[in-house]
């Protein structure tokens, strides 16, 4: 039996649309989940401790969503240098 929500993660707009015309009666937070992908960067094993640490830290200082925070921080990464 297949799974009730999408299984592959989608990098496009196009594809995100799809997924949510075609899962619409899902709950929103399974259609974003869809659309997202994997971001693997490659750091020295202290600066991976600090960043769980840290992002522990704001999840359970301000009660987002550690998915939220990750973002967060990307999107913080890409204002910083410009992109």
């Amino acid at each position: 039996m297949p799974k009730p929500y999408a299984s592959t993660r989608l990098n496009s707009v196009e594809g995100f649309q799809v997924v949510e015309e075609k899962h619409k009666d899902l709950c929103p937070e399974v259609v974003e989940a869809c659309s997202l992908v994997d971001l693997k960067i490659q750091v020295p094993q202290d600066l991976y401790i600090a960043y769980q640490r840290c992002s522990w830290i704001i999840v359970n200082e301000t009660g987002a969503k550690p998915l939220e925070v990750m973002q967060e921080m990307v999107r913080d990464f890409l204002v910083k240098h410009g992109c």
